[in-house]
């Protein structure tokens, strides 16, 4: 699955939040996008998987134009992980899962022994099916993540969209959720608002400022004490981490000198 975005462009009024993005994911990556708020991350996001229509550009999924696909064969194909949602009524887990087949159904279609199959065993997988019949809004804000990823488990897609979708969890909850998506081994386009979680999970990275891309590539290339300033403006140490040869990143209060930008050992 591989997925290719051409001078995205799109505009909220008079205001720019998009400006000829170019990226593209190849099968098996995990890219992320990273920016300060208001970069553009959702935006970009929101174009590939057509929550909103961009003014320009072109967005092509395994060579196909997703822009003019029919909605159901481009759900077929991505799997969308926002932030946790709010539901206006009162799913069960099972139900807010089973949701994840709708792209597999006609109109009137009922849940097949297949899919109710299909929908265990994404509970299972992200160890919640003991809380199957629960009430959705009941949940820790945790466990509901966990559930809108078995969702786009059951939903069977190759490509995952990700938008933000730990930013408001503890660090238990966020590496739970990255180190599942990882070992799904699917193909990942994700807005992630923690610098040291996109280091140690992403395979590159894009960087948006004010709606533009401004830098493109690995994370130790990308993740500078030198560009970290330049993008959000503060003072970084960077080091390769030992145990994972990862960048790893302390930011510097103000008042904190360093001689030494950067250290790879």
């Amino acid at each position: 699955m591989r997925l290719q975005v051409e001078d995205l462009t799109y505009s909220y009024g008079d205001q720019e939040a998009a400006a000829q993005v170019c990226l593209q994911v190849d099968a098996g990556e995990f890219v992320g996008l990273i920016g300060p708020n208001g970069s553009g991350k959702s935006t970009v996001l929101k174009s590939i998987y057509r929550g909103l229509t961009p003014d320009r550009g072109r967005i092509f999924l395994d060579g196909e134009d997703l822009l003019s696909m029919p909605y159901r064969k481009s759900a077929l194909k991505l799997a969308v992980v926002g932030q946790e949602n709010e539901v206006p009524f009162d799913f069960t887990v099972e139900e807010m899962v089973a949701m994840g087949r709708t792209p597999h159904k006609r109109l009137f279609d009922v849940d097949t022994p297949r899919d109710r199959q299909i929908v265990h065993h994404a509970l299972e997988h992200l160890g919640m099916e003991r809380l199957a019949g629960r009430n959705y809004r009941q949940l820790s804000g945790g466990e509901k993540q966990r559930v809108l990823l078995a969702r786009a488990i059951a939903q069977e897609s190759d490509f995952f969209i990700l938008d933000e979708p730990t930013n408001h969890l503890d660090i238990s909850y966020q590496m739970q959720i990255f180190d599942f998506i990882k070992r799904l081994n699917v193909t990942v386009l994700s807005a992630i608002h923690d610098l040291n979680m996109a280091a140690l999970y992403c395979d590159r990275l894009y960087v948006l400022s004010h709606g533009r891309v401004v830098l493109e590539g690995p994370p130790e290339q990308v993740l500078t004490p030198e560009n970290i300033y330049r993008v959000y403006g503060v003072r970084s140490w960077v080091a390769l981490h030992p145990m994972t040869g990862r960048p790893s990143i302390t930011f510097l209060p103000a008042g904190v000198q360093t001689e030494t930008w950067r250290e790879s050992e």
